[in-house]
């Protein structure tokens, strides 16, 4: 009897913590202004959503630094970069993170493109990538395509690092070709 009690407070306490896991933050709407950022990179360089105003951006939210995922991911964009910026994108990672971690990590994979710190996590809840589990706060693997004028061109919620990379290349392609996504 003690053993179902038991049980049964972990089921609540899952069931809690699932529910406030998926109240961290609202996805932005395809078609509508990206929520703005004004976040440190590697360098310490502040950077915001104006900037790239003019350019396509891959916005690209990840869980770690060093972790094996997340640098297949970042090596993939380091790798197909000619690719993205010829075709008018830059690439942007997010984590929460700190600066002097995303400069570690940068400066091992010789990654070319800014990591932001989102370390207070606004900017990740602001792209309903926030995964707050209470005492650990990460960012989910996300990305977000955003058009020069600003706008969520495109949402890609279910990643495959080893492909993903490719995949907005492929989607870029189309829509300098007129197609639709």
């Amino acid at each position: 009897m003690k053993w179902l009690a038991i049980i049964a407070v972990l089921i609540v306490f899952a069931a809690l913590l699932v529910a406030r896991v998926a109240r961290s933050g609202v996805l932005p709407e395809v078609g509508k202004p990206a929520p703005d950022f004004n976040l440190p990179d590697q360098h310490d360089k502040l950077h915001t959503l104006g900037e790239y105003r003019g350019k396509w951006l891959v916005l690209y939210f990840y869980p770690k630094d060093e972790t094996p995922g997340c640098t297949q991911e970042a090596c993939a964009f380091r790798d197909d970069m000619n690719q993205i910026t010829a075709l008018g994108a830059q690439v942007v990672g997010v984590s929460v993170d700190d600066t002097a971690s995303h400069a570690e990590f940068a400066k091992k994979y010789h990654l070319p493109f800014p990591l932001l710190a989102d370390k207070t996590t606004g900017t990740a809840d602001r792209y309903g990538a926030l995964m707050n589990l209470y005492l650990i706060k990460f960012a989910r693997r996300y990305t977000f395509l955003i058009d020069p004028q600003g706008n969520i061109r495109k949402e890609y919620l279910s990643v495959d690092t080893s492909r993903h990379s490719q995949q907005i290349i492929n989607d870029l392609k189309k829509i300098t070709a007129g197609e639709k996504l």
